[in-house]
């Protein structure tokens, strides 16, 4: 799915007054020590604003570099800061080091200050993250491993036939939501998710009888390349998701990672930008990245099979090409694709890039016509020595493929011989009629399914399920969160 325009983004929330002198408390167990702790105070206050200051001490291994962040969540706005590189999107203020600050020994501590205008509540932030790490509570045990078994509500799945079953071999549907964010805010340069991914997050999710979060990711920020703020990429992005991953399973929802925005300048028909940079949907995943991304993820995961793996989001190469065939094969094989520029990278590349590192993951891989044609799946399919391959597939109630009759035609025959994932439904007209009948379809099946998005965003430009994270649906997003909490288990 593409995403509403950055300044959209940005108007989605705002941020908080502070009344009062003030000083945020470290609370946790008599005698365990947190990773972190921030100190938060107010030093001044006046009418129209506040000065604010933070003193943050690092209690784990050290860092070459840090970035801290907390939300604002009553109407008022960051101005200026020193000590660090301050900035704020919606309620959530980010502090980046200064160059000259940036290494952070165990036991260090570093403090910085910033004033903040507007009027509104007194509330304080109530929760700080370091580098992606919560602050100021009892640690938990290994909150960053994903490998370990968890709590045993997140099965490992596997396919067998045409269906999806755990290791005792009962079938299970994955039946949830997506979580944007991932894919876009770091190669803007504005953090790694858009809005909270902390506990209550997760939980609000949860609370909707969510149990699979597909989680949209950038290779450029997973990788850590040049053009990406540091903070922000390389293993502070790493570090994040495998929180994220870990916060998701402790809900008992399994966690797919799934590629959304590559390398590769594409200038062609349905272009989404003219940029080289991985800052938009391009038709195929490139050969200079992409395989090194999937192995990279491949090899953090690989000891965790609970986590699934989405090898790219909306392939449309069929854009590019002038015939059908040559979409296909291009989907497949990659190499030197007609109408696009750069190296493409195949689904059999990604799938042996996954593989070679020993994952047995399972993997779903998308179509033609940004996921929406899988009219020639079967045939195309790669090889998987693993045989764990899933077809995933997306509709919107603008697609091509958006009835009954396509979807008896061309999506039935593919989920009568391997699992179906329709990991991405929705529909631009804030209500949910069609996702209604996307849902029974799949369900008269027993197939899988995930609606677009858990962001609040809005809920035709996005469109977004929520208007709060708390969980508060949209006129959209009660179709998906009723239907949801009605089914079974």
């Amino acid at each position: 799915m593409r995403h509403p325009p950055r300044s959209v983004l940005l108007a989605v929330a705002a941020v908080v007054a502070l009344i009062g002198a003030v000083t945020v408390p470290v609370v946790t167990a008599q005698g365990a020590t947190p990773a972190c702790t921030v100190e938060y105070s107010v030093t001044s206050q006046w009418d129209s604003g506040f000065q604010g200051a933070v003193a943050i001490t690092n209690n784990t291994a050290a860092v070459s570099s840090w970035s801290l962040t907390f939300d604002l969540a009553g109407g008022q706005k960051v101005t200026q800061g020193w000590n660090a590189k301050w900035s704020q999107s919606g309620t959530t203020v980010t502090a980046t080091n200064e160059s000259w600050n940036a290494a952070l020994g165990t036991g260090a501590s570093v403090s910085a200050g910033f004033i903040a205008s507007g009027s509104g509540s007194d509330a304080v932030p109530t929760a700080f993250k370091l580098n992606g790490t919560t602050c100021n509570v009892d640690p938990e045990p290994s909150p960053t491993d994903p490998t370990g078994p968890g709590d045993g509500t997140v099965p490992a799945l596997h396919a067998s036939g045409n269906k999806l079953v755990d290791a005792d071999g009962t079938t299970r549907r994955l039946l949830g939501v997506n979580r944007s964010g991932g894919e876009f805010m770091c190669v803007q340069g504005r953090g790694i998710f858009d809005g909270p991914v902390d506990d209550a997050a997760a939980k609000a999710i949860a609370d909707w009888n969510v149990n699979t979060v597909r989680i949209p990711l950038n290779e450029e920020c997973w990788l850590g390349l040049s053009n990406i703020k540091p903070e922000y990429g390389g293993a502070n992005y790493i570090a994040a998701v495998k929180d994220l991953v870990a916060r998701v399973k402790a809900h008992g929802m399994t966690p797919m990672l799934e590629l959304h925005w590559t390398w590769g300048q594409y200038t062609g028909n349905s272009a989404g930008c003219s940029d080289v940079h991985a800052g938009c949907q391009k038709p195929m995943p490139d050969m200079q990245y992409t395989p090194a991304f999937w192995a990279s993820v491949a090899g953090t995961f690989k000891d965790d099979p609970t986590v699934v793996f989405d090898l790219f989001n909306e392939p449309y190469p069929d854009r590019a090409t002038s015939t059908t065939t040559q979409a296909w094969q291009c989907w497949r094989d990659g190499g030197t694709c007609p109408g696009i520029g750069y190296e493409v990278a195949g689904m059999q590349d990604l799938v042996d890039a996954v593989r070679d590192t020993g994952a047995d993951n399972l993997i779903l891989l998308g179509g033609l016509a940004y996921s929406n044609d899988l009219s020639q799946w079967l045939t195309y399919k790669p090889t998987d020595p693993a045989g764990n391959l899933a077809a995933a597939w997306h509709v919107y109630n603008f697609n091509t493929c958006a009835n009954e009759s396509c979807w008896n035609s061309t999506l039935a025959p593919v989920a009568a011989q391997v699992p179906l994932v329709a990991g991405e439904i929705g529909e631009n007209t804030c209500a949910h009629s069609f996702i209604d009948q996307v849902m029974k379809w799949f369900d008269d099946r027993g197939l899988s399914y995930l609606g677009w998005t858990w962001n609040t965003w809005n809920c035709s430009s996005g469109p977004s399920l929520i208007s709060h994270y708390d969980g508060t649906p949209t006129s959209y997003g009660i179709g998906l969160r009723d239907h949801l909490r009605a089914l079974d288990g």
